[in-house]
């Protein structure tokens, strides 16, 4: 793996830069991306050894294309590699949702498909940008990889082998169950979290609500600072699983206000001791 090309230093493509670097398994590092200042601070933090000069050479040259935008910027990234892919490049990415990138991966990419594995680091912060970037983020953090039948023999394993050496610990599934899967356990409460905040910024008073947070508002909200544009295209991605979860919400929610309502504090205690039992458990 001699060049890794990767379209977006942020906070995930900045780490599996250094952690690249740091293993060697990249002797030449190549940037690409829309914000020239945040490309700069990816040169001056040394997550990568340049940006391209020469797209079309740099993408033929690639043993490793790892693409880290928003999802919504896949496919027109897919149609830019395309015509210059060698057959021994492997192309990944590093997105949130599985299916919407799997299919544009399939109609795009064509012959070269086999070339292409899905992945999804469990790993992350509210922080964004080459800034962000940390050598550590993925030791001892899940990644999901999402081969299928067409997936050849070599991208796994230099994918696989890509995350390892980056401390993670890998996993195979199917598109469908991480998505549904991963609607439920960090869509829905992304969403969540991006509603309570917007919620109370609707308010008269939202400053003085503000005033008086404390820490269960700041555990509870944190990550309502993550990237708006990427939790956007994430959103509408998983659309399907997305709208399913938030019907179950809306019927816990439902539950919870009847039982308040009717001051059944048998029920009210039951369900915050099913919630605090299970959230001990997990978190131990």
């Amino acid at each position: 793996m001699n060049k890794i090309l990767i379209f977006g230093v942020g906070l995930i493509g900045g780490s599996i830069a250094l952690s690249a670097k740091k293993s060697g398994l990249a002797s030449d590092i190549v940037g690409v991306g829309r914000n020239q200042d945040n490309l700069k601070d990816a040169i001056k933090l040394k997550l990568i050894d340049r940006t391209s000069q020469d797209l079309k050479k740099d993408i033929a040259e690639a043993h490793i294309i790892i693409i880290a935008t928003p999802v919504a910027q896949f496919p027109s990234i897919l149609n830019t590699i395309k015509p210059h892919l060698s057959s021994q490049t492997i192309i990944t990415d590093v997105g949130s949702t599985k299916t919407d990138v799997i299919e544009s991966a399939k109609q795009i990419l064509g012959s070269h498909y086999s070339q292409f594995i899905g992945g999804h680091p469990i790993a992350g912060s509210e922080k964004h940008g080459a800034v962000a970037a940390h050598i550590d983020l993925f030791k001892n953090k899940n990644v999901i990889l999402t081969p299928d039948q067409e997936t050849s023999l070599e991208a796994k394993e230099k994918i696989g082998t890509l995350w390892k050496n980056a401390g993670a610990i890998v996993s195979n599934m199917s598109h469908s169950d991480h998505d549904k899967i991963f609607s439920t356990i960090s869509h829905l409460p992304h969403l969540l979290a991006f509603s309570l905040v917007d919620m109370i910024t609707q308010r008269t008073n939202a400053n003085e609500l503000l005033k008086f947070a404390a820490s269960g508002f700041k555990d509870f909200t944190r990550i309502a600072a993550s990237s708006p544009e990427m939790w956007k295209d994430i959103t509408l991605a998983n659309k399907k699983f997305i709208l399913e979860d938030i019907k179950h919400f809306e019927n816990q929610i439902k539950l919870l206000k009847e039982a308040i309502e009717h001051e059944d504090a048998k029920k009210i205690l039951a369900l915050f001791e099913n919630a605090s039992k299970t959230r001990n458990e997990w978190s131990h």
